[in-house]
């Protein structure tokens, strides 16, 4: 976002003021378009990595502002969490050697990240979402302490009235409900950036818009959130849902969310952009410093556009459009914000790689597409890549439909290595790095098919939470090869550290796919249950899934010894009231003592509304225990 000393638009008069700023910064650009005073002598090319800090159990670590410190690089700055960092790579004019520097310097500067990292008995990893994330990490301690982020924080919040609701379906289903915007943090990216001249920008935005579905299908690699397998690039979603201010309360309203795709195709200037966001996104942020561009232009420099930048910055558009400066020449950008970061660097740059070919590849062979494809068949075609990637279809220029991986590999490889070679690639790099995208697509081997064939290998090995540790260890320890992910064998649960990390609270052994009755409902319901599914315990809860009770398979088996099995009883007259409880993150060692001091074999576990999320049995302790007996006995 630029600027670091913002504040939230409180007030009627800090809105127009600030909104009187970001006017007159567009009608500064829309001058320096007609004057020719946009930058059109060089292309060149950057990318900012994104990175997630974790500690020694692979859990997400709240380190970021001590390893800035420690790095000590102006190439690293802050994200929106404490446990994400960025990494801003040096721009590379497009040529020549240009992707083989850049996956030089990205590996240097991640080579210097996980080192610092690790002297703070950390490490960094790069993924799409880190699988090891858990709500309960993205509450508001996790926020990076500058005001930009409290101020963006504050106002997203209260424009959806205190609460993010987030809701994905794939193989399972995430529904939650979360009080910050943090949920966005759980996203990280390698957004790549293309500067374009001033007249082509329409042509060559487009283009990415277009080519934005088979990119996305190539390269998916967040299939994971929260432990739940939901779509193959689960940040398109995520973030979405995470920073989603539009008032669900008008039904007949078409309202745009501020993260898009956009609405439509650009049909001849950068400004199209700009002044749609500006008419449907309300100013969020201000600044109360503000240059007039007018006198930067009459000194004859390039003006800042401060306040544009800003709100441009609270914008999400999956291809955004970007004004900045180099070496005091204003010049527009295309910034690619769909690619996940990960599986590897190389992985990463040859995206790049194939995305910058391909645009270049397809505007000297086709030209813009506006005039051959219908804009919602694009956007249709972006959320089946990110629901299911390399298993999707796309509708395509020529009106037939295309199974994902037969378009890649048959047109649009060949149309990016044209690309490429147009502007002078070397030619053993375009072999190198699309011949990573080639042999991905191939084998059908994505980050986001590395990361669920790995779980499923381990799903009757451990618990969930070693499970996905393992997971991240992995991605670790291949990336550190440098080689692709298509390349990577799968996980493997002794890929993890000391199993003491994976087990310190109860989270580790909760099993929240729980069978419950109401205290209305007959006993008996309570009774077939415990013997169709082998369980000892039913708990009780209302209509809002509040625990107000506890059936033992020793209480049930006293009435019916006692009792009229004709009888129509409630489950309310053999439950035990108000159970004792714990909360998901209670430390083991504490709910085993817990158990044994009140003589019980199971702990209901509660959120902070009283609504029931889990529960931990004697018998899940001790199948733990079972695994860890045989592992050390096996050593």
């Amino acid at each position: 976002m630029g600027e670091l000393q913002v504040t939230a638009t409180q007030n009627a008069e800090q809105m127009r003021f600030f909104m009187k700023c970001l006017l007159r910064d567009m009608e500064a650009l829309e001058h320096m378009l007609r004057t020719g005073l946009i930058e059109s002598d060089r292309r060149r090319i950057g990318a900012e990595q994104e990175l997630f800090i974790v500690d020694r159990a692979c859990r997400p670590a709240l380190l970021a502002q001590e390893l800035l410190e420690t790095i000590d690089d102006p190439h690293f700055t802050p994200e929106l969490a404490l446990f994400n960092l960025e990494c801003n790579l040096d721009p590379f004019d497009f040529g020549g050697a240009c992707f083989a520097e850049l996956e030089a310097q990205a590996t240097e500067l991640l080579a210097l990240a996980r080192r610092k990292a690790r002297e703070l008995n950390a490490d960094v990893v790069m993924t799409g979402i880190l699988p090891t994330l858990r709500q309960s990490d993205v509450d508001l301690d996790a926020i990076t302490p500058q005001p930009r982020y409290f101020a963006l924080n504050e106002v997203m919040t209260k424009l959806r009235g205190g609460t993010f609701h987030l809701h994905i379906k794939g193989v399972d289903e995430c529904r939650i409900k979360h009080k910050s915007m943090l949920l966005e943090a759980c996203n990280t990216s390698f957004q790549v950036h293309l500067q374009v001249t001033a007249e082509e920008f329409a042509k060559l935005y487009n283009i990415s818009q277009l080519v934005a579905a088979p990119i996305m299908a190539s390269a998916v690699n967040s299939p994971l959130l929260f432990g739940k397998r939901l779509w193959r690039e689960t940040r398109l979603a995520l973030f979405q849902q995470s920073i989603d201010t539009r008032n669900t309360d008008i039904p007949a309203r078409s309202l745009m969310p501020r993260v898009s795709f956009g609405s439509k195709w650009v049909k001849s200037s950068v400004t199209e952009i700009f002044q749609e966001d500006i008419s449907r996104f309300r100013a969020l942020l201000g600044n109360e410093h503000y240059q007039d561009p007018f006198d930067a232009l009459a000194r004859g420099e390039a003006p800042t556009l401060d306040a544009l930048r800003l709100h441009n910055g609270t914008v999400y558009r999956w291809n955004r459009a970007c004004y900045g400066i180099s070496s005091g020449k204003p010049h527009l950008r295309i910034e690619n914000r769909l690619l996940p970061s990960g599986p590897s660097i190389l992985d990463e740059v040859a995206n790049a790689a194939f995305w910058l070919g391909l645009v270049h590849g397809y505007a000297a062979e086709h030209g813009d597409p506006q005039l051959s494809m219908d804009f919602d068949d694009a956007k249709s075609n972006l959320l089946a890549a990110a629901r299911i990637g390399l298993d999707s279809q796309f509708k395509w220029i020529d009106g037939k439909r295309y199974a994902a991986s037969e378009l890649i590999v048959e047109q649009l490889l060949p149309l990016a290595e044209k690309g490429l070679a147009s502007f002078g690639i070397e030619p053993d790099d375009i072999t190198k790095y699309l011949g990573v995208i080639r042999n991905r697509v191939d084998h059908c081997r994505t980050g986001a098919r590395w990361q669920v064939r790995s779980l499923v290998g381990m799903s009757d090995q451990s618990s969930s939470n070693q499970r996905l540790a393992a997971l991240v260890q992995a991605m670790i320890r291949n990336q550190e090869t440098g080689k692709p992910g298509h390349e990577w064998d799968l996980a493997q649960l002794e890929e993890t550290s000391d199993w003491k990390d994976y087990y310190s609270t109860v989270e580790s052994f909760m099993v929240s796919d729980i069978f419950t009755v109401h205290q209305d409902e007959l006993v008996d319901l309570a009774a077939k249950m415990m013997e169709w599914s082998h369980i000892r315990h039913v708990p009780v809860e209302d209509d809002k899934h509040r625990l107000v009770g506890l059936v033992t398979h020793r209480k049930l088996l006293k009435f019916l010894l006692g009792g009229d099995s004709s009888s129509q009883v409630p489950v309310s007259e053999i439950m035990e009231p108000n159970p004792i409880t714990i909360r998901r993150e209670t430390p083991t060692l504490e709910a085993i003592k817990l158990m044994d001091a009140n003589r019980i074999s199971c702990l209901p576990i509660l959120d902070e509304l009283g609504r029931l999320v889990g529960i931990v049995t004697d018998n899940d302790f001790m199948g733990v225990a079972r695994k860890l007996l045989q592992q050390k006995l096996s050593e």
